[in-house]
């Protein structure tokens, strides 16, 4: 499924190949890691959105079951300085927690870094941790949201 947004050029994909968000991934967020490392973390099931400017890729984000029966995270969320403030992270996010919702998710979590804090609380993530380091990638945060069916 693809849709654009309104008065852009910018369209959000969904089922992309989580391959074809290695680059992005790894550039933004794990510049200390090649692209082989980078497939390694990554879950077997992961579902990719995708957002492409002009049919460039400006945003990624990657979703799949992990935790507890019904839990699914958020991982991989990426888009370069230029990219962001347009909307590309926020539909991604939304179109990763549809296909989550679709597929009977009751709640979605994430380690979030912490400049992207307020991106998840615009889509009514709140935080479940303090701030904590991870090795090489900084700062974070432990943020969730319930799911509602109902919700579309």
């Amino acid at each position: 499924i693809s849709a654009c947004l309104v008065g852009s050029e910018m369209c959000i994909r969904d089922r992309i190949a989580v391959e074809d968000t290695r680059a992005l991934r790894q550039a933004v967020l794990r510049p200390h890691e090649t692209i082989e490392q980078l497939g390694e973390h990554e879950p077997p099931d992961a579902f990719a959105v995708g957002a492409f400017d002009a049919g460039r890729l400006v945003a990624v984000g990657l979703i799949g079951p992990e935790g507890d029966p019904g839990d699914w995270r958020v991982r991989g969320m990426a888009a370069p300085p230029e990219a962001r403030g347009r909307g590309a992270g926020t539909a991604v996010l939304a179109a990763l927690l549809s296909h989550a919702r679709a597929n009977g998710a009751k709640r979605v979590w994430a380690r979030v870094r912490t400049p992207a804090r307020s991106l998840y609380e615009r889509a009514g993530f709140v935080a479940s941790s303090g701030e904590y380091e991870l090795p090489d990638i900084g700062p974070h945060l432990t943020m969730s949201r319930e799911l509602d069916a109902a919700e579309v």
